[in-house]
């Protein structure tokens, strides 16, 4: 039996921008989108630690240190708050005790702090 488990995650990452005028989705560093193990076109999931605001989105390549909620999903950050952005990924239940995601923490200006 397959079960999902957490495939990556960017740990409180500074929302530098919000675009509502926009398709949708949300641009993130490609530097920090390959150092989670994450993939641009992916399906995220958000969740944002000032408001408790959660959605699903998909990514797509941002600039140096960037991470803007684009159309609907503005509506739910805004620049300065910290957000957690995560992905997963389904897996043989038997393989979940040895199972290791890829964490990545960040630090204010959207630089990495650690990576575990």
């Amino acid at each position: 039996m397959n079960i999902e488990v957490l495939k990556s995650k960017l740990h409180r990452a500074t929302v530098t921008q919000t675009i509502l005028d926009y398709e949708g989705s949300i641009s993130i560093d490609t530097e920090l989108v390959k150092a989670a193990g994450m993939h641009i076109w992916e399906k995220v999931e958000i969740f944002n630690i000032n408001n408790g605001a959660r959605l699903s989105t998909y990514i797509i390549p941002g600039k140096k240190g960037e991470f803007c909620l684009n159309g609907a999903a503005a509506r739910l950050a805004q620049p300065g708050d910290k957000i957690i952005v995560v992905t997963y990924t389904s897996i043989d239940e038997k393989d979940a005790d040895s199972w290791k995601p890829e964490i990545v923490l960040l630090n204010e200006d959207n630089t990495i702090k650690e990576k575990r």
